[in-house]
C-alpha cells in the first residue's frame, strides 16, 4: 500500500485520486485492504465517501463513475450498489481484482453476477497475471469458485506462460503452478529435478522430485536427473535421488549415502544397498572398528546404531574419546539409540569443549537425571563455565526436579545470559514441591521469596502452602 492503509486509500480515491497512484495494483494485499477500508470509512467517517442512495434505481452519477469511484462502489457496504457497480465494471479491466473479491461476496446476487463476469473476462493471459490474487481470495469462505476457474484456464497454458508463476514469491502460487505442470506433463524430468533441488518449499520439492522419478520410468534419462536430486540440500529430495539409484541400476553408488547427515537419506541408502545384496551393518562396522581413524565420518557412527544390534555398542564406546567432535557426538547418540547408555561413562562428556557433544550427552542422560550427582551438576552451572556446559547441566537439573532444581533455577534468575535467565524463570514457575522438601521449608520459603516477581501474590502463597511453609 502506497499510503497508510485501506481506509486512507479509500478516502483518497473518493477525492478522485488515480487508482494506480493510490494502490500497488500488483499487490493482492492492497486490494484486500481497500475492500475492508471502504467499509471502515463508511462506518467511522461516512462524510468522506460519496452519498449514494440505497433505493433502486440507482442514481445516474453511479452509472457514470470513473475508475477510482467505481472501485469504491465495488466495495460498498450495500449489496445493491456493489451489484450495480459490477455491471459497470466491464468497461474497466483494471478493476478485475475487485470482481474476484466479489466472487466470494456474502450476498448471493452479487456473488453470482461477479462469477459470471469473471468467467467471461478471464483468458489464459489474464488468469496468469491474476493467479496470485485469485489464490489469495480462494482461502476465504466461498472462494473456491475463482480457484476452479483459474485451474481450468491454466490447464490450457503453455510452459512459457506458467513459467511466470514458477518463480512467484508466494509458495501457494508456486505449488499450484507446479501441480498443473506435473499434471499436464509440461516439464521434463531434468527440469523437475532441478526445481526439486533448488526450490525452498518442501511441498514443491516433494512434488517435483516424485514427478521426476515417475518420469524416469518413462524416459530413462537418469544421468540428467539423479545428479541434481542427489546434490540437493533438502534431505527428502536427496532421499528421492537415492531411491532412484536402484531404479537406474546404480545401487552401488548408494553406499556413499550411507554416511549422509540425514537419517532419512541413510535409511533410503540402506534399503537400496540391501536390495543390491549388500549388508549396511557390516559396512558400518568395518568403518567404526578403527577408533583412531581421523577420517571416520560421523554418519557411519550413527548409521551403525540405526541398523546394528546392542553388541555394536562395543564399537561405539571407544569413539567417545575420538578426536573429532562430530564422531564423539554421534557415538553418544548411537549409544542412546542402542539403549546402552552408561551414565557414569558419559558424565565426563558434559565438560566436553564441543557444544554438540554436550547437547547429545545431556539428552542421553535425561532418563538418569535423578541418579546423577547433584553437587557435581550444580558446579557446572556457575558463570565461569562455558555456556554450553551450563546449559547441559541445567537441563539435567531441571529434569531432576525437587529442591535441587529449585536451587539451580533460582540461582540463575539474575544470570547475565538472557536465555538461561528466561529458562530458569520458567523452571521456577513450573516447579512443584516433591517429597524431598520436607525439612527444607525455610529454604523453600527463602528461594520462593527471591523469585516472587515471577508469581502473583495468590500463586506465591499457594506454592508455599503446597511446600508446607507455615502461614
Amino acid at each position: 500500500m502506497l499510503g497508510d492503509d485501506g481506509a486512507a486509500a479509500a478516502i483518497r480515491l473518493a477525492g478522485d485520486a488515480p487508482l494506480r497512484g493510490t494502490l500497488d495494483v500488483a499487490d493482492p494485499d492492497d486490494w484486500l485492504a481497500l475492500d475492508a477500508g471502504v467499509r471502515e470509512v463508511a462506518w467511522h467517517y461516512p462524510r468522506a465517501l460519496p452519498e449514494w442512495e440505497h433505493a433502486a434505481p440507482l442514481p445516474a452519477d453511479l452509472r457514470e463513475l470513473g475508475e477510482s469511484r467505481l472501485a469504491l462502489a465495488l466495495c460498498h457496504r450495500d449489496g445493491r450498489i456493489r451489484q450495480e457497480a459490477l455491471r459497470r465494471s466491464v468497461r474497466h479491466p483494471g478493476l478485475l481484482p475487485l470482481v474476484v473479491i466479489r466472487c466470494a461476496d456474502w450476498a448471493g446476487p452479487v456473488r453470482e453476477l461477479a462469477r459470471n463476469l469473471l468467467g467471461e473476462a478471464l483468458d489464459v493471459d489474464s488468469a496468469v497475471s491474476l493467479a496470485p490474487f485469485i489464490l489469495r481470495v480462494g482461502r476465504r469462505d466461498r472462494g473456491a469458485f475463482g480457484v476452479d476457474v483459474l485451474g481450468r484456464l491454466l490447464r490450457q497454458a503453455s510452459p512459457g506462460q506458467l513459467a511466470a508463476l514458477f518463480g512467484d514469491p508466494d509458495r501457494v502460487v508456486r505449488r499450484f503452478a507446479y501441480r498443473l505442470a506435473v499434471e499436464g506433463r509440461l516439464l521434463g524430468p531434468a527440469e523437475l529435478a532441478r526445481v526439486a533441488a533448488l526450490d525452498a518449499d518442501t511441498v514443491v520439492q516433494d512434488l517435483c522430485a516424485t514427478a521426476a522419478l515417475a518420469a524416469l520410468g518413462r524416459e530413462g534419462v537418469y544421468e540428467d536427473v539423479l545428479p541434481a536430486l542427489l546434490s540437493a540440500r533438502d534431505p527428502r529430495t536427496r532421499s528421492a535421488g537415492v531411491t532412484g539409484l536402484r531404479q537406474a541400476g546404480w545401487s552401488k553408488q548408494a553406499e556413499s549415502f550411507l554416511i549422509d547427515r540425514s537419517a532419512l537419506v541413510r535409511a533410503c541408502a540402506r534399503y537400496v544397498v540391501r536390495q543390491h545384496g549388500g549388508d549396511p551393518a557390516a559396512w558400518y562396522r568395518d568403518r567404526c572398528s578403527s577408533p583412531d581413524d581421523l577420517a571416520l565420518p560421523p554418519g557411519a557412527v550413527i548409521g551403525l546404531a540405526e541398523c546394528g544390534i546392542r553388541a555394536d555398542a562395543g564399537l561405539l564406546r571407544p569413539l567417545l574419546a575420538h578426536q573429532a567432535a562430530g564422531v564423539r557426538a554421534r557415538a553418544v547418540a548411537g549409544l542412546r539409540v542402542l539403549d546402552c547408555v552408561d551414565a557414569q561413562r558419559l558424565l565426563p562428556l558434559l565438560d566436553d569443549p564441543a557444544a554438540g557433544v554436550v547437547r547429545e550427552t545431556a539428552v542421553a542422560l535425561l532418563p538418569s537425571a535423578r541418579d546423577l550427582p547433584a553437587d557435581w551438576l550444580l558446579q557446572r552451572i556457575r558463570s565461569e563455565r562455558p555456556r554450553h556446559v551450563r546449559v547441559g547441566a541445567f537441563r539435567l537439573l531441571d529434569a531432576r526436579g525437587g529442591m535441587v532444581a529449585l536451587r539451580a533455577a533460582v540461582g540463575l534468575l539474575e544470570d547475565p545470559d538472557t536465555k538461561l535467565r528466561t529458562w530458569a524463570g520458567q523452571s521456577v514457575q513450573r516447579w512443584h514441591p516433591s517429597a524431598d522438601v520436607r525439612g527444607c521449608e525455610a529454604e523453600v520459603e527463602q528461594l520462593l521469596d527471591r523469585s516472587r516477581h515471577l508469581f502473583s501474590d495468590y500463586v506465591l502463597r499457594r506454592r508455599k502452602w503446597q511446600a508446607g511453609v507455615p502461614g
